[in-house]
């Protein structure tokens, strides 16, 4: 009887006993959140790109997803947020590594950017990219901060590839201060058709093939002329020559 006593004495000494922390039961894996965020972000972007911004609503996404509204609203303040989380997701994963572009390029400067051109091309104009950025457009006034995102993380960094690009490729070499200018000229220049597209007018791809062979020799040429047309006002002008290290 004391043994007994002292052994369970002992015991409450120790303290409770300590067990593995878990998932309780039914919760969730930070694995299984991940992938349920995800699944959520994607239904709710299919139903804003099928029905719009207005006619989407968050029952109707929490009933798609088969989540909770208390849960929904717990990750996002409201539906206004979740759109644009859901737009920024998908943003993110429509933009074209610089990695694929960089992979396109040779010594010969137009067929790098014929190349790069038909890469962007085909990116622009998939049905997802096309329902996307037609949502974008129609949604710029409610989220301006939507725009300011594609540029940020789609054309700037392909602006800076391109300027690069054309600094180490171009006529000009380094000294080309405005690069960046003729990149986005560029881009402007072969985002014509995917703008058609946009609007709702459809084009083939011989149609859209031919518009890109067009563009590149128009931008190719332009650069060729303005190289001659700085090599000529130096020979005019010796003090336009920059000067010879030391």
């Amino acid at each position: 009887m004391h043994a007994k006593l002292k052994a369970q004495r002992a015991k409450g000494r120790q303290g409770p006993i300590q067990r593995a922390k878990g998932p309780g039961p039914g919760r969730p894996t930070k694995a299984e959140a991940e992938e349920r965020s995800r699944e959520l972000l994607e239904k709710a972007l299919d139903l804003f790109l099928q029905k719009g911004f207005e006619g989407t609503t968050i029952r109707e996404i929490t009933r798609v997803v088969g989540m909770a509204k208390r849960t929904v609203l717990a990750r996002y303040d409201n539906k206004l947020s979740l759109f644009k989380a859901a737009l920024k997701r998908a943003i993110d994963e429509w933009v074209v590594p610089e990695t694929r572009l960089r992979a396109t390029e040779s010594p010969d400067l137009e067929k790098t950017l014929l190349r790069i051109a038909h890469i962007l091309m085909a990116n622009y104009v998939s049905p997802g990219a096309v329902r996307l950025l037609r949502i974008c457009n129609a949604e710029s006034i409610r989220t301006p901060d939507i725009s300011t995102y594609i540029y940020e993380q789609c054309t700037r960094p392909q602006i800076e590839y391109l300027a690069d690009l054309l600094r180490r490729r171009g006529p000009d070499g380094d000294e080309f201060p405005d690069a960046e200018r003729y990149a986005l000229s560029f881009l402007g220049l072969i985002a014509t058709p995917a703008r058609t597209i946009t609007w709702g007018v459809q084009m083939g791809d011989v149609e859209i093939d031919s518009w890109l062979d067009h563009a590149v020799r128009l931008f190719v040429h332009g650069l060729v002329h303005r190289h001659a047309s700085r090599v000529d006002r130096e020979r005019e002008d010796p003090r336009l020559v920059p000067l010879a290290p030391v």
